[in-house]
């Protein structure tokens, strides 16, 4: 199933989107800037963030008063300009020079302009929480925000770390990843009014996909074709980042010293030779499992909701990110 159909119900609520995110990137009156916030939205994402803030807000009020649903728009807005600030900073970080297909802003710009963009989309997203009217929406958002940049930092200070536990990979992505997935579900849930204990089954609904999105993305590093990625495949490793496929091959492998002298070699050939036994091993099936199994928990936090189509494309969603992970040698 196609994202296109997946979002059909949340259509409308996401042109509203993305006409507020263009319009908040507008606003400046230096050429320079809107040269560079037009080239950021040349090749749009995903837009997975926004649609969740859509789809929980509507799996649990189908139809708002107009102020909650400019509150909406406002709260899946600046949760992807927080989404597209974190990437920008992240292929600085990671020194990457390719993401959609297209050159990154730092390879683009150079890492200053990079850099200080990051901040002024953060500045413009809160600028627009602020404009909710809602503090249980502002510390919902600022602290994904704290969150994410904690994760990012504690990535950074484990890279080369052979030792690294599953444990504390799971950490970390929940932090880096996952937490903005949790927010975008439960400020959407936020604005509807609805009770506590949906809100939070929402934002568990968000925390666990999360961590299964970023555990699909780390497999698709891997095994996937840069084309098809839009970006060059091998990046965690060339960086030296030991994500939970590395981390499955480890502990499937009968040889852990050879793996663990190829992953401290960080070369073409070396990622090659991962590659293909990670593929080659019980630890691409493993990794699928994992993956598979945070999206099962996924679903489960959605049974109590009444059925509607907005709780089936949450339901889809997970399906969507399931099938993600699939090898074409």
């Amino acid at each position: 199933m196609l994202l296109k159909e997946i979002y059909k119900p949340v259509e409308k609520q996401l042109i509203q989107i993305e006409d507020l995110l263009r319009n908040s990137l507008e606003t400046s009156r230096r050429r320079s800037i809107l040269k560079i916030n037009n080239y950021m939205l040349i090749s749009p994402g995903k837009r997975l963030r926004p649609a969740l803030v859509a789809l929980s807000n509507k799996a649990v009020s189908a139809s708002n008063a107009p102020d909650r649903e400019k509150q909406l728009i406002k709260i899946a807005t600046s949760v992807e300009l927080i989404h597209m600030a974190s990437l920008i900073h992240d292929d600085v970080i990671d020194h990457a020079n390719l993401r959609h297909n297209k050159p990154t802003i730092n390879a683009k710009f150079g890492e200053d302009i990079s850099i200080a963009l990051g901040d002024y989309l953060y500045s413009i997203a809160f600028q627009l929480v602020s404009r909710c009217g809602s503090i249980d929406i502002l510390d919902c958002i600022s602290s994904a925000a704290k969150e994410m940049c904690e994760g990012e930092l504690i990535q950074v200070c484990e890279r080369d770390n052979i030792s690294l536990l599953k444990k504390r990979y799971i950490l970390i992505i929940k932090k880096k990843t996952a937490t903005l997935f949790a927010a975008s579900c439960e400020a959407g849930a936020i604005a509807s009014g609805c009770p506590e204990k949906t809100r939070l089954s929402l934002r568990k609904y968000g925390l666990n996909f999360g961590i299964a999105f970023q555990i699909v993305d780390d497999c698709l590093d891997l095994i996937g074709k840069d084309i098809e990625l839009g970006k060059l495949a091998g990046a965690d490793f060339k960086m030296g980042e030991l994500t939970l496929p590395v981390l499955n091959l480890l502990s499937c492998s009968r040889d852990k010293k050879k793996v663990m002298s190829l992953l401290g070699q960080q070369n073409k050939y070396a990622f090659q030779e991962i590659r293909k036994r990670f593929i080659d091993s019980p630890a691409f099936l493993k990794t699928r499992e994992d993956a598979g199994s945070y999206l099962s928990r996924s679903k489960k936090c959605l049974a109590g909701l009444e059925e509607s189509c907005f709780k089936q494309s949450l339901s889809f969603l997970a399906d969507y990110m399931a099938s993600q992970i699939i090898y074409n040698s």
